[in-house]
């Protein structure tokens, strides 16, 4: 069965692409995104809404208690995870360079939000770990040496970048997933190791690699202490959607030189205490407890929080029977399938950076093997490379490779884009996307393991305006809101818009002017949807 889906959505590519292609244009007037506007962003106010000079309509207050999750009725919006990486070691995505001051780094910033934003993205994966120094205001690590060029030294004029990309996300209805290396202690690029390193405050637990790395020895019980730590103070302290670690886990071959980690000492004093296991079983073993300890902990704290892991995109070789490469399990010591299993994460995007006719290492052939896997449901949003060297290359494989995910995954579909940085060097892509499988707007697929319960739908006021109806609405409950939606229907076909859960109004044309006639504004309707993805009933307001 899992063969036939993959051959299933090969055929429905060239069919979904154009479709895609073919999208209506989107009828009403949007708000657009305010562009590098850099100060007192963290302190904005919502507008006021304009006195209203007639209300039409009231939606009576919704008195029931929330309901369980269930088959909606009503119109829908297409569920889908777009979101891009966006590294900060080596400053890859962001900042462009270290030393900028607040200012640059904030219009930095909010140049990458709003083109996430302007492409119809929902979600942002921001490295705020990238070698045991902190992209935020921490008591257990240094501030990161990729922000000033110097670990240790504060943001001047002071901000926390952590809190500001959470807020701008948010402002901009896009989830925002904090990207950490659980294990990686200094980068080759990291500057010198100064006295504020890690590599100095903790050497017990440091293990030098022979390219100029630092890594933390992942079967120390005070690594995965002090690292666990660093997850959960960012989970407590920050308002974030989701924790997210990519494949270094034990590091690859070539960063030692390809001679083996250097753990023996640990491996030794582990076999005294009467361990059996052998020293690849037992460095996976230790990862494991890791992974698992993690999702346990964050779920004890915020539930609504996701755990997400980009590992290898190949488990072993042989898996299936035609995939060849790097074996992750053996190398990495990363059993990404058993997390997979048992369902120690609440979403999995492999690394899958191949193109789709690569016989040894294809990616429709890996995505439906990991699919296969995937015994207990979890979100399975792969990781799409977009820079094959061309943009004409790029562009129609990466939308291939989006439509076959969508054919092959129909449950909850989804990708995560490597990274920002070849979306904007390549415009062609971008065009391509928003003009074809991105047109349309997306709430993030729902994640029904860790919340069952519904919001509570809007009390929605309509008020006429010249030749606008301005939709107010205010929160019914008490549970946080991600996003509303606001559904409309000039003729037969529901059209929807997707806000932040920060908005509280849109304002929508009274009347379509299509091919010379004039089409009235039939319903509309507001839906909120919760943290983790469920959108209340629809109540439908005629007009």
């Amino acid at each position: 069965m899992r063969r036939n889906k993959i051959i299933l959505a090969l055929l429905f590519v060239s069919l979904t692409l154009l479709s895609a292609c073919s999208a209506k244009k989107k009828i009403t007037k949007t708000p657009e995104t305010p562009k590098e506007e850099v100060l007192e962003v963290l302190n904005k106010n919502i507008p006021e809404k304009p006195i209203p000079s007639e209300v039409i309509l009231e939606q009576e207050e919704i008195e029931e208690p929330i309901a369980e999750l269930k088959d909606r009725k009503g119109p829908t919006a297409m569920r889908e995870f777009r979101a891009a990486w966006v590294a900060t070691v080596a400053n890859i995505n962001w900042p462009s360079k270290s030393g900028l001051s607040t200012a640059q780094q904030q219009k930095e910033a909010l140049a990458l939000l709003d083109y996430l934003k302007d492409h119809n993205f929902n979600a942002v994966i921001f490295q705020a770990r990238p070698q045991a120094d902190a992209l935020y205001k921490s008591d257990l690590e240094p501030w990161s040496f990729f922000l000033s060029g110097e670990q240790g030294k504060a943001p001047e004029p002071f901000y926390d970048p952590l809190e500001f990309w959470v807020e701008e996300a948010h402002n901009r209805g896009m989830e925002l997933h904090v990207w950490l290396n659980p294990y990686r202690a200094h980068h080759s690029t990291g500057g010198v190791v100064g006295p504020k390193s890690m590599v100095k405050m903790h050497p017990e637990f440091m293990v030098s690699l022979k390219n100029g790395m630092w890594w933390m020895d992942p079967s120390k019980q005070t690594t995965q202490d002090h690292s666990a730590a660093v997850v959960m103070d960012i989970v407590k302290r920050y308002d974030i959607d989701g924790i997210h670690f990519d494949d270094y886990f034990y590091p690859y071959a070539s960063y030692n030189k390809g001679q083996d980690f250097p753990d023996s000492e640990s491996y030794q004093a582990y076999l005294k205490k009467g361990g059996k296991l052998s020293k690849p079983d037992w460095r996976r073993d230790e990862v494991n407890g890791f992974v698992k300890r993690i999702y346990k902990e964050i779920k004890a704290e915020k539930p609504e929080v996701k755990f997400g892991i980009s590992p290898f995109g190949i488990w072993r070789p042989g898996y299936p029977k035609s995939i060849s490469g790097m074996d992750q399990y053996s190398e990495l010591y990363a059993d990404a399938r058993l997390w997979l299993n048992k369902g120690w994460i609440d979403y999995f995007t492999p690394q899958l950076y191949w193109k789709i006719n690569k016989t040894a290492q294809s990616f429709p052939v890996l995505l439906g093997w990991w699919e296969g896997e995937n015994t207990e449901r979890r979100h399975l949003w792969p990781g799409l490379n977009i820079d094959f060297g061309g943009d004409a290359q790029n562009l129609d494989e990466t939308i291939n490779q989006i439509m076959l995910t969508r054919g092959m995954l129909p449950e909850s579909k989804g990708a995560v884009h490597w990274s920002i940085g070849s979306l904007l060097k390549y415009p062609n892509i971008s065009k391509g996307l928003i003009e074809g499988p991105y047109k349309k707007e997306a709430l993030i697929p729902a994640s029904p393991w860790l919340n069952k319960k519904l919001p509570a739908a809007p009390k929605t006021e309509i008020i006429s305006e010249g030749g606008k109806i301005n939709i107010a609405w205010e929160k019914a409950d008490t549970q946080e809101i991600s996003n509303w939606v606001v559904y409309y229907k000039y003729a037969s076909t529901w059209e929807y818009k997707i806000l932040s859960g920060k908005e509280t109004n849109l304002e929508i044309d009274k009347l379509l002017i299509e091919n010379g006639k004039k089409i009235p504004l039939l319903a509309v309707g507001v839906t909120a949807v919760g943290r983790t993805g469920n959108e209340s009933d629809f109540k439908e307001i005629k007009l």
